[in-house]
C-alpha cells in the first residue's frame, strides 16, 4: 500500500498547474529527447508516434496536468490508470523502466522551468511520480500475474511461428499464429489484441499491437493487419513474414473486450480494419448461442474484408461502402451506400438497451461515440477501443 502524499507535495505540485499549463508541451518534448537517447527505452516506442506535434506528446501533456489538478482527488482518473496499467502489460513494461522515466521527466521540469523548478518543487514532483508509478507497478504486477498463472498464460515474450498467411482484401492479410514450443495458448477475451516484439531488418527492433481476429483458442491466434503506407511493420509483415517466420508476443491485454454473461442486446460497430476485434467478438458470441447486429463501414468491395464471415456469425448485418463502384451496385454486395451516421444509428439501433462496442479510425470512432452520447446512450454502455491516446480521440 502506497504512503498517502503529504500536504506539502500536494500544495505545491497544485501551486505549479498555471506553469504546467503554459508550458507542458515543452517539458514532455523535453522528457521524450531524454527517454528516447537511451537504446534500451527508445524500442519501447512507435517512432512514427515521436514527431513534433505528436498526439502522443499532447495526450502526455494533458495526463500530467490532470494528474497535477486531481492531486486531492484520484479516483476520478481510476479509469485511465487501469488503461495504462493494460498498455504497459502489452508492452512488457517492468519496475525498472519507471527510473527511466522519472529521470527523465524531473529533468525535463528542471531544464524548461528553470529557476522556477525550486528544490521543492522537484522533490514534491518526485514523490507525486513515485506515487503514481507504484499504483501502476503494482497493478501491473496483478495483471502479469493473472495471465502467467492461467491456462496456456505467459510472461514476457512467446515464440509464435507463421502457420498460414490469408490474403484478405488488397491491402489486408491475415496471419495465423501457432506457439512455437506447441503448448496451449491462452484462451483471449474477445476484443484484446497481442503485443509483438518485432526485428525488422533496416528497423532494428519494432513494438506493435494487433488486435486479435480469432475467437478465443487455446490452440492458434489469427490476427489481421492492414499495409501501411510507410508503415515499416505492416510492409514487413505484408513483404517478408513468410509462412514460419518466428515472430515474439506477449499474453492477449486489453481493457476492451465482450461482456460475458450478459444478455443485452449488442451492437457491433466498426470501420475499415477496425473490424478485427469484432470478428473475434462474433465467433465468441456465436460459439455462445449469442447473436449481435453488425454494422460495418468501408470504401468498397475490393477493400472488404471477411464479408461472408461477418454475414454468417451475426443476427443482422449492414455493410456501407462509401464509395462502390459499377459492379459493386450490380452485385448488389453492400446494403447502405454512404457513411454510417449518428442520425442511422439512432433511427436504426435499440439506442435504449443496446450495447455497442466500436473500432475504427479516429474520425470514425468521435462521430460514433459522440454520436451515440447524444442519441441519450448512457456511457456505461458504450465500449471502445482506440489504438492511440485517448486524449486524441476526446479531442475529435
Amino acid at each position: 500500500m502506497a504512503q498517502p502524499l503529504s500536504q506539502t507535495t500536494i500544495d505545491t505540485v497544485k501551486a505549479t498547474v498555471p506553469a504546467m499549463a503554459q508550458h507542458g508541451r515543452g517539458i514532455v518534448a523535453e522528457m521524450y529527447n531524454r527517454l528516447l537517447a537511451d537504446p534500451e527505452i527508445r524500442t519501447l516506442f512507435n517512432q512514427s508516434h515521436q514527431n513534433g506535434d505528436s498526439p502522443q506528446h499532447a495526450a502526455l501533456t494533458n495526463a500530467i496536468l490532470a494528474y497535477a489538478q486531481n492531486i486531492e482527488n484520484l479516483p476520478v482518473m481510476a479509469a485511465a490508470v487501469e488503461r495504462i496499467a493494460n498498455k504497459h502489460v502489452g508492452l512488457q513494461i517492468e519496475p525498472r523502466h519507471y527510473d527511466h522515466v522519472a529521470s527523465a521527466l524531473l529533468g525535463a521540469i528542471e531544464g524548461v522551468l528553470k529557476e522556477a523548478a525550486t528544490g521543492e518543487v522537484i522533490r514534491a514532483w518526485g514523490e507525486a511520480y513515485w506515487f503514481l508509478a507504484n499504483i501502476l507497478i503494482d497493478r501491473e504486477e496483478q495483471l502479469y500475474q493473472e495471465t502467467a498463472t492461467a491456462e496456456g498464460g505467459w510472461r514476457g515474450w512467446r515464440e509464435f511461428r507463421i502457420d498460414r498467411r490469408i490474403q484478405e482484401s488488397a491491402d489486408v492479410m491475415s496471419f495465423i499464429l501457432k506457439p512455437a514450443d506447441g503448448k496451449p495458448v491462452l484462451k483471449h477475451k474477445p476484443g484484446q489484441y497481442l503485443s509483438f516484439d518485432l526485428e525488422v531488418p533496416g528497423a532494428g527492433k519494432l513494438r506493435r499491437n494487433y488486435s486479435i481476429s480469432s475467437g478465443p483458442s487455446n490452440e492458434f491466434y489469427r490476427i489481421t493487419v492492414k499495409r501501411e503506407q510507410g508503415g515499416l511493420a505492416s510492409t514487413w509483415l505484408h513483404e517478408q513474414a513468410v509462412e514460419g517466420t518466428v515472430i515474439n508476443a506477449a499474453a492477449p491485454a486489453g481493457e476492451f473486450f465482450l461482456k460475458s454473461g450478459l444478455e443485452a442486446e449488442v451492437v457491433l460497430l466498426s470501420a475499415g480494419v477496425g473490424l478485427t476485434p469484432m470478428i473475434s467478438m462474433l465467433e465468441d458470441l456465436a460459439a455462445n448461442s449469442r447473436s449481435a447486429t453488425y454494422l460495418h463501414a468501408t470504401q468498397n468491395s475490393r477493400h472488404h474484408v471477411m464479408p461472408d464471415m461477418a454475414r454468417s456469425l451475426s443476427r443482422r448485418c449492414v455493410t456501407f461502402f462509401e464509395d462502390p463502384s459499377a459492379e459493386d451496385r450490380e452485385a448488389a454486395n453492400f446494403d447502405v451506400e454512404g457513411r454510417i451516421t449518428p442520425e442511422w444509428l439512432a433511427r436504426n439501433t435499440s439506442t435504449d438497451r443496446a450495447e455497442y462496442y466500436i473500432c475504427g479510425p479516429k474520425g470514425f470512432m468521435a462521430m460514433a461515440v459522440n454520436g451515440l452520447k447524444a442519441a441519450g446512450v448512457d456511457e456505461n454502455r458504450i465500449f471502445y477501443e482506440f489504438f492511440g491516446p485517448a486524449q486524441e480521440l476526446d479531442a475529435a
